[in-house]
């Protein structure tokens, strides 16, 4: 029965959200439009789609369930990400509305040499962009399958499905409808998660101590049958010594400065009219995602206590954790409300993914690199973008599907995060704050924080392990060997990595004066707003 509640539900959003396609489709006329809301976006309004945007099902799915599984180690996931927005606010929000145009590359093209800059920015983009979309993918054909089960949608047609609407979302829409969804799911995510936490709290009549005393005495049996008694409040069931502190202290650099170099969060910014908006609108976000993750403790020790973790476990696995705890408190009713609100969550990111992916390939690399700043005919960047995202679109639906249902998300998720605070956060502070910073250094950065954060992943543990031999024939570790770098997060290594190429490529390059005047233009412009309406000269 709860299936056709859902796909109920499902219909009803997908229908919404077209409608909104449909609508900002006569809106986005002109490049200022498609790539950027014609910067007609309020604080309040980026804020909540900034929310949207970042609360991927990773977080709204994936965290509880962690939670669920792992209890206080699970928790550190989420004050990675919200302290996160910290870094967000600080550093780059305000520079980079004032500086750039449509992308993260405006930035560090506006005192380098524009054209090697902006290829290897669009390459980074990219990666990250395809990779965090890839996982998302996997993630929507795998949940949208399990939760319909029986209703004939499989994990392949699931995945065409969710590939096909963020398409015409992006295609249609442009930056408008993008950011419409997202506001959209925002508020669904808001009021499910709300609404699940003052249900489980009720379940513990408004007790903390009641409630945080049965997270204490949470069981659980291991795989070979043996009851486990452990307080979920004690460190150590997820990172285990002896490398779970570098574990833990890696994965919160990658998280933390991860984010502010993630493209799709990136170019939100350049939605709204000035900077002081876009500080406001860091505000608004910090205060909804910050809310949203505080709750995800209920979600999560909520669901091990209610649900509890053997029957996740054989009910498909932790990323159940919500909806099983919704279907457990509420019933049918409220399960398929937060498998729609879950949908919702997937269809919102893929489509800030992809926006940002097109947009970086027209803007950066068709425009700015083969066609030298210059675009041949009235409309060109906007018709590229639009088919830029149409064979990204296509070429997530085909990798996901080609990786399948059992794929390590996780490790696609680690590899964007990586790459992003290993190969852009380093250009983009150094650009905008190191007078002696040039062109050798933005390329050098670039490229060994992207090679080297995807050399640690493929060394790591998330690619190489030894399994044991019932699992070998479908081996969750694709070279089966020992892990060459111990740690499933490379970001304490990888982000100096990026930092260190960035230093070598400036010093072993020459003084660029160009650079240096630049400099002084950009530092005026980042902090002031002066000229930035108007078009990068680059």
């Amino acid at each position: 029965m709860h299936f056709d509640m859902t796909l109920t539900l499902f219909l009803t959003f997908i229908a919404i959200t077209l409608g909104i396609t449909a609508w900002a489709s006569g809106r986005s006329k002109s490049s200022a439009s498609f790539f950027a809301a014609g910067r007609s976006i309020t604080a309040w309004q980026n804020g909540v789609a900034v929310a949207g945007d970042y609360m991927s099902a990773a977080s709204f799915l994936g965290i509880a369930g962690l939670i669920a599984f792992f209890g206080y180690d699970g928790f550190m996931y989420s004050v990675g990400w919200l302290v996160a927005y910290l870094t967000v606010l600080l550093v780059v929000a305000e520079p980079l509305r004032n500086a750039g145009k449509y992308t993260m590359a405006d930035v560090l093209a506006y005192r380098m040499n524009p054209r090697p800059v902006r290829a290897m920015a669009s390459l980074s983009t990219l990666v990250v962009s395809t990779f965090y979309m890839i996982a998302q993918m996997i993630g929507a054909g795998s949940l949208v399958a399990l939760l319909l089960k029986g209703s004939g949608v499989s994990f392949h047609t699931a995945v065409t499905g969710v590939g096909i609407l963020m398409i015409i979302y992006v295609v249609f829409g442009g930056m408008l409808a993008t950011t419409w969804v997202q506001i959209i799911k925002a508020v669904l995510l808001m009021a499910g998660t709300i609404l699940l936490s003052i249900l489980v709290m009720a379940h513990f009549h408004f007790s903390f101590y009641e409630f945080f005393t049965a997270v204490s005495n949470v069981t659980y049996h291991t795989p070979d049958g043996k009851t486990v008694v452990k307080d979920f409040m004690t460190p150590g069931l997820r990172f285990k010594l002896p490398y779970g502190p570098l574990e833990l202290i890696s994965l919160g650099v990658a998280l933390i400065f991860g984010t502010a170099g993630l493209p799709h969060i990136l170019v939100r910014f350049y939605t709204v009219p000035d900077a002081k908006t876009a500080r406001f609108s860091v505000v608004w976000a910090m205060v909804i995602i910050g809310t949203f993750y505080i709750l995800t403790t209920f979600l999560g020790f909520g669901a091990a206590t209610i649900v509890g973790r053997d029957y996740i476990a054989k009910n498909g696995g932790n990323n159940m954790s919500a909806p099983l705890l919704a279907k457990a408190i509420a019933g049918d009713v409220f399960f398929a409300f937060i498998c729609a609100i879950a949908f919702a969550t997937i269809l919102a990111v893929v489509a800030g993914l992809t926006i940002s992916a097109s947009t970086s390939f027209a803007h950066d690399f068709w425009t700015n690199v083969i066609h030298n700043g210059k675009e041949r005919k009235p409309g060109e960047e906007r018709l590229v973008a639009r088919l830029a995202a149409f064979v990204v679109g296509l070429v997530a639906i085909g990798i996901a599907i080609l990786l399948g249902p059992t794929a390590n998300v996780a490790f696609l998720v680690a590899l964007a995060f990586a790459v992003a605070a290993s190969a852009n956060l380093p250009v983009i502070v150094l650009s905008i704050y190191w007078k002696r910073f040039n062109t050798a250094g933005a390329v050098m950065g670039l490229a060994f924080g992207l090679v080297g954060s995807i050399v640690l992943i493929l060394i790591g543990p998330s690619v190489m392990g030894i399994d044991p031999p019932s699992v070998v024939g479908a081996a969750r570790h694709p070279i089966q060997m020992a892990p060459l770098f111990p740690l499933e997060n490379p970001g304490l290594l990888s982000v100096p990595i990026g930092f260190i190429g960035a230093l070598l490529g400036t010093f072993l390059g020459t003084v660029d004066p160009h650079a240096v005047q630049r400099f002084e233009e950009l530092e005026v412009r980042a902090n002031t707003g002066l000229g930035s309406e108007k078009a990068v000269a680059h």
